[in-house]
C-alpha cells in the first residue's frame, strides 16, 4: 500500500487533502509515459500544439473555484487572493499561447553562395519542473505552458505543501488527445533528487531556496543538462524625494505584505529620502494597522497565516537583532499569539542598519524595514549591498532618475513606480543568488529548446 502525503491547513490544522506518494515503480511508469508522449508531441506543429494546450487550459479553468479553495486550504492565502491567482494564471497562459508561434519560429538566414541556412528551436524532451508553494499556479505556469508549446512534456514535482494543485494541473494538461503531456510526481526530496539523475529527464526548472537551488544545480551538472533556477530575493525599494507619496506608500506596503509577504519578488527593504521619511512612515503605519487577519476562507480577511509555522521564530529573531542595534519597531514585530495558525503581525521597523539581518537575509513575511537616506547615491549604495538580485523598484516622478539608477542596479527587473509584478512579455530572471536563466518572454521559450543549425548546399 502506498504511503500517503497529507496536507494540513496552516490556519486551523484541518486536513486540506491527501495524495499517494509515488513509489519507485510509479515514478518509472510516469517517466515512461511522459517519454512516449514526447515522441508523439514533438512531431505536432506549433499551431496544433496551441489548440490542444488551449483545450487543457479550458479544462483547468472549469475547476477554477475548487482550485482557488484548494490553494487557500493548503497554504493559507486569502480566498480573494487565491481567486486572483487563478485569474492571473489564465492571463499569463493566454499571453504565452499568443506568443508561441513567433517565439519558436525558425530563423531563416539569407542564402549565401548557394547555401541554405536556418536555425531551428527543437524540443528537449521531459522537463522536470520542481515548483514552489507560495504561488502554486503562477510558479509552474511559467514553465509548463512554454515547455508544452515548445514540444516538450513536463514532469511536475509540486511542493509537498501544495500537491493538490499539481494534481489539478496534471489532470487538465495530461489528459488531452496525446495523454501524459504533464505528469504529477508526488515524491520525497530524495526521490526528487533521483529524478534529476534520471537520463530520461532533459532539463530541470527549480523554484525555491538558495541551498535547494545549489543542490539541484550540482546534480544537474553531473549530467551536463541545463537548469533554470528562481531562488531567493531581498528586493529593495527606493522612495525618492519627488515620489508620489500616496502611490509609493500604497505600492510598497502592498508589495511587502501581499500573500503575507511570501513572494520571491516582494519588497523586503525600503530606503526613503530623509525629507519625506517621517510622512512615509506615518502613512505606512496606518496601512499596516488596517490589515484584517483571520480565516483565509473568510471573504473579509486580507492577510492569512504564514504557510510554515517554523518561520515565526527566525522572523522574530531578525526583528530583535535589528532592535538591539538601534532600530525602532513601529508596529507588529512578532507572531500573533491569540490567533490560531502561524500569523506574523504586519510589521514596520525603522532606522534599520543596512547590514542587519532584516536588510540582508530573506524574510518572506509581512515586514517593512525602513532606512532613511540622504540622496540617490546613498540609496543606490544601500540597494547594491546584497547577495541577491531579483527585482528592485524606484519610486520617482523623474524618468531620467529612474533610468540613471536602473543602469547601476544589479537586478533581473527594475521597476519605476510599481513593484511585485510579473509581466509575461518581459524576461523573468535574477542575478547573483536570485537565480540562473530566464522564464517568460521569448527568452523563456528559447531556454526550453535546443538550437539546431541547418546548413545545406
Amino acid at each position: 500500500m502506498s504511503a500517503i502525503l497529507e496536507v494540513r491547513s496552516p490556519y486551523d490544522g484541518s486536513v486540506a487533502g491527501s495524495v499517494p506518494l509515488d513509489a519507485a515503480s510509479d515514478v518509472d511508469r510516469k517517466l515512461a509515459a511522459a517519454g512516449a508522449a514526447f515522441a508523439a508531441w514533438r512531431e505536432v506543429p506549433v499551431p496544433e500544439r496551441r489548440r490542444i494546450v488551449e483545450k487543457g487550459l479550458s479544462r483547468f479553468l472549469d475547476e477554477a473555484a475548487t482550485t482557488a479553495r484548494d490553494i487557500t486550504r493548503q497554504m493559507g492565502k486569502p480566498i480573494t487572493q487565491a481567486r486572483r491567482e487563478v485569474e492571473t494564471f489564465a492571463e499569463r497562459a493566454n499571453w504565452v499561447l499568443e506568443a508561441a508561434e513567433t517565439a519558436l519560429a525558425t530563423e531563416v538566414l539569407p542564402e549565401q553562395g548557394g547555401l541554405h541556412r536556418r536555425i531551428e528551436h527543437v524540443p528537449l524532451g521531459v522537463v522536470l519542473d520542481i515548483a514552489a508553494w507560495n504561488y502554486p499556479l503562477l510558479v509552474p505556469v511559467n514553465v509548463i505552458l512554454p515547455a508544452l508549446l515548445a514540444g516538450n512534456v513536463v514532469a511536475l514535482k509540486h511542493s509537498s505543501r501544495t500537491p493538490l494543485t499539481g494534481e489539478a494541473l496534471a489532470r487538465a494538461f495530461g489528459g488531452l488527445e496525446i495523454p501524459d503531456l504533464v505528469v504529477a510526481m508526488n515524491v520525497t526530496r530524495d526521490a526528487a533528487n533521483r529524478l534529476i539523475d534520471d537520463p530520461r529527464v532533459a532539463h530541470v526548472s527549480f523554484t525555491g531556496s538558495v541551498p535547494g537551488g545549489r543542490a539541484v544545480y550540482r546534480r544537474a551538472a553531473e549530467r551536463l543538462i541545463d537548469v533554470g533556477l528562481e531562488l531567493g530575493g531581498k528586493d529593495p525599494a527606493y522612495v525618492a524625494e519627488d515620489a508620489d507619496l500616496d502611490a509609493a506608500v500604497e505600492g510598497v506596503v502592498d508589495g511587502a505584505c501581499y500573500n503575507a509577504g511570501q513572494s520571491c519578488c516582494g519588497v523586503e527593504r525600503v530606503y526613503v529620502h530623509e525629507r519625506i521619511h517621517d510622512e512615509f512612515v506615518d502613512r505606512a503605519q496606518r496601512l499596516l494597522e488596517a490589515y484584517r487577519l483571520g480565516d483565509p476562507l473568510d471573504e473579509t480577511t486580507t492577510m492569512g497565516p504564514l504557510a510554515m509555522r517554523e518561520a515565526l521564530a527566525p522572523l522574530e529573531a531578525q526583528v530583535e537583532e535589528a532592535r538591539g542595534r538601534g532600530a525602532r519597531v513601529v508596529v507588529g514585530g512578532a507572531r500573533v499569539e491569540e490567533m490560531p495558525g502561524s500569523f506574523f503581525a504586519p510589521t514596520l521597523v525603522v532606522d534599520v542598519p543596512n547590514d542587519a539581518a532584516l536588510m540582508q537575509e530573506e524574510s518572506f513575511a509581512p515586514i517593512v524595514p525602513v532606512l532613511s537616506v540622504a540622496d540617490d547615491d546613498r540609496a543606490l549604495a544601500c540597494m547594491q549591498e546584497t547577495r541577491f538580485g531579483l527585482t528592485a523598484s524606484v519610486w520617482t516622478r523623474d524618468r531620467e532618475r529612474a533610468e540613471r539608477l536602473a543602469r547601476h542596479i544589479d537586478a533581473g527587473t527594475v521597476y519605476q513606480n510599481r513593484c511585485d509584478y510579473v509581466d509575461p512579455a518581459l524576461a523573468w530572471s535574477g542575478v547573483r543568488e536570485s537565480g540562473v536563466g530566464a522564464t517568460l518572454s521569448r527568452h523563456g521559450f528559447l531556454g526550453l529548446t535546443q538550437t539546431r543549425s541547418i546548413h545545406f548546399r
